[in-house]
């Protein structure tokens, strides 16, 4: 006969989750991931080229910066001793040289040549500086 489950040790119910089939759904994701994900090098940025405008200035200002040496500015194009390219020291000086090129030949127009290795938030500072003393048209030197 058996025994009535009041008195003995009778069943107990288990509380416990099966993870099992989250863990499988979660790795079939990961894979879907891992593989639509394309791989690409995000250091990599491919910069526009530009065609040559169709009448380029025949004198402009020219700055040239570079990363870790001092930028070089000159007025493009002029046959004098004044025009030949100057070196600055520093940006503020830098600044201080276009403000007084702009003051003496408003008209001219203002090119950036800069290396490829400088930040990107240089240029943009010297083109706002440009901007700020009156200059409208400022460019930017491409590779061809």
């Amino acid at each position: 006969m058996s025994t009535p489950m009041r008195g003995g040790r009778g069943r107990k119910l288990k509380a416990d989750i099966n993870v099992v089939p989250y863990i499988d759904v979660m790795l079939v994701l990961l894979v879907i991931f891992m593989v639509a994900t394309p791989v690409a090098n995000p250091g990599v940025i491919n910069l526009p080229s530009a065609d040559k405008s169709a009448l380029p200035p025949t004198e402009y200002i020219q700055i040239i910066l570079k990363p870790d040496e001092a930028a070089t500015i000159g007025i493009n194009g002029q046959k004098d001793a004044e025009s030949k390219p100057q070196s600055m020291p520093d940006r503020r000086a830098l600044i201080q040289q276009l403000r007084s090129m702009h003051e003496q030949s408003p008209e001219l127009p203002v090119m950036i040549s800069a290396d490829k290795e400088i930040r990107y938030d240089e240029v943009i500072q010297v083109i706002s500086e440009a901007k700020k003393f009156g200059i409208n048209r400022v460019g930017l030197a491409t590779k061809q």
